[in-house]
């Protein structure tokens, strides 16, 4: 029986997304409730051994059917082993992505179909849904610029698409957002610091609900 909530939290590269959920994680737990951190593809092993061929810079010809597979498949292991149980134990999950990133970036930006990519996912996931998804829309000159700025990370095979590409997710997710009560869309493009202020504001509301 599901007696947490699940929160995830989407958007395209350098949107904050990992700054944030630091941000709510801490706020979480300091008030003495139970939080599990995870993230997408990952979080388990299986799942994380996904991750190394997925965002590996020496697969850039990997088949686009084949990825939504993948990302499927590791959904589907991380769900199971992380998600569903610690959702049964009553925990709070803050998931860093979700199906909502298959829809946008293989579904609309790879040109399968959001629809079609829903199918495949929706095996994956059966009834598994967020009961609420922070979208941070950026704007993907901006969030890039981030990414070559942030000298800890490293560039993976999603960071280094052309400007193309994220201009087709952004679209994606825009899609996704005016379809969709469960998503609430936070501007990216402002300081980190009014960013994380609006998060914290949703996800409280949604904690004391």
């Amino acid at each position: 029986m599901r007696k947490g909530t699940f929160i995830t939290v989407e958007g395209g590269e350098g949107a904050g997304k990992t700054t944030v959920l630091n941000a709510m994680e801490h706020t979480l737990r300091e008030q003495g409730r139970p939080v599990v951190r995870t993230r997408e593809p990952g979080g388990v092993k299986l799942a994380e051994d996904i991750r190394g061929l997925l965002l590996d810079v020496s697969d850039i010809e990997m088949d686009d059917r084949t990825e939504a597979l993948l990302y499927a498949a590791a959904r589907r292991e991380h769900l199971m082993q992380k998600v569903v149980p610690a959702l049964e134990a009553g925990s709070i999950v803050l998931c860093d992505r979700f199906v909502d990133s298959s829809l946008a970036y293989q579904g609309h930006a790879r040109g399968l179909g959001i629809e079609t990519v829903r199918a495949i996912n929706h095996f994956a996931i059966e009834q598994y849904m967020p009961d609420a998804t922070l979208y941070f829309a950026v704007e993907p000159e901006t969030g890039l610029a981030r990414t070559q700025q942030d000298q800890s990370r490293v560039l993976n095979r999603l960071d280094r698409e052309r400007l193309e590409f994220h201009q087709k997710v952004r679209e994606g997710y825009e899609l996704l957002a005016r379809d969709s009560e469960r998503i609430v869309t936070i501007d990216a493009n402002q300081p980190i610091e009014m960013v994380m202020q609006e998060a914290l504001g949703v996800v409280m509301h949604i904690v004391k609900k």
